[in-house]
């Protein structure tokens, strides 16, 4: 099984609408997916759930079944982790439900951050324990790829759930706060990683399972803003062709200048429209636009735009899939 993250903490750029399309494009494919809401917001979940589903987990004072009571014991101090329930989709998609309290766990984790220094046995526990809740729940589904949604920030939750991560891919816009963004993930990665190892040399329990913290950046997805004409306008071309040197730079630490474009780029994973018109739909219909059908209201110009989103996701996802299977 193979654990990706998706993130940026430049917010706002379509980042949980396409953790949920490509998890649908792998099941698709006939792959077996976790999809697991890291993020606080729980937008990933909204998304896969029905109202009344969603009503039934939240509306409630007592134990609810997201990823919040897998660790529960952990946070008040009386245990580890438990299993995870799964919430099934379909057939071959699991979903470990997001919790709005998971911000209260925040703190535990960013204390036990530094604590680990100390080796502190408890303190290993509580930073891996994303990392533990989902392995477990992966062996349990038979999970194929654990594909995971985090918040955009560099906060204590998405550090312990990126050093759990295999890959990570960047959601951007061709903007110059997206940019920024990258440059940000770039540094906090490598930092993470360089702590990450220097922890792990000083675990006191041998038998505990900890991640390796090796996030392999696979690249990045280009949200396209402003087309006009099927061609993108200047200003979105101008932001967007800086990227490839800016990943190299500040994610691959590479700093050998290169003339590539992003249509060019090796890493540009995709460059995707929005299809706006299609979203109210998707989310009405609970699907994802590219399964759309003419019984959902996709007719006409619509169901084209389908069969175009759908040749988009498949093509992203099948780059993903053989960047991975090449590494």
């Amino acid at each position: 099984m193979k654990t990706i993250a998706f993130f940026n903490n430049k917010g706002g750029v379509g980042k949980t609408t396409l953790v949920y399309h490509f998890t649908y494009m792998l099941s698709e494919l006939g792959f077996r997916c976790l999809a697991v809401d890291l993020d606080p917001q729980t937008n990933l979940t909204s998304m896969f759930l029905s109202d009344e589903r969603l009503q039934e987990i939240y509306d409630t004072e007592s134990s609810r079944p997201t990823i919040l009571e897998s660790i529960k014991p952990l946070n008040r101090g009386i245990g580890d982790i438990t299993p995870a329930h799964i919430e099934q989709i379909k057939g071959n998609i699991g979903l470990l439900a997001g919790d709005l309290e998971l911000s209260l766990f925040e703190d535990k984790l960013s204390s036990g951050w530094g604590q680990c220094l100390n080796r502190d046995e408890a303190a290993f526990r509580v930073v891996s324990s994303f990392f533990r809740v989902i392995k477990e729940a992966s062996e349990r589904w038979q999970a194929d790829f654990n594909i995971i949604d985090i918040g955009p920030n560099f906060g204590a939750i998405n550090r312990a759930t990126l050093i759990a991560a295999d890959y990570v891919i960047v959601p951007m816009a061709a903007d110059l706060f997206s940019l920024q963004g990258l440059k940000n993930l770039g540094n906090r990665l490598g930092t993470w990683q360089e702590e990450w190892k220097d922890r792990t040399s000083r675990n006191p329990e041998p038998s505990l399972i900890l991640p390796s913290g090796l996030i392999s950046p696979l690249g990045y997805v280009v949200m396209q803003h402003g087309i006009k004409e099927s061609r993108p306008v200047k200003s979105y071309l101008n932001w967007a062709n800086r990227i490839p040197n800016v990943f190299r730079e500040f994610v691959l630490k590479n700093t050998d200048e290169t003339n590539l474009t992003v249509n060019d780029d090796e890493y540009c994973l995709a460059l995707l429209k929005h299809y706006h018109s299609l979203i109210p739909m998707a989310m009405e219909a609970r699907k994802p636009i590219f399964l759309l059908k003419p019984s959902d209201g996709a007719i006409g110009a619509h169901l084209g735009a389908v069969k175009n989103s759908y040749n988009d996701f498949y093509t992203f996802t099948q780059k993903i899939i053989n960047k991975i299977s090449i590494d």
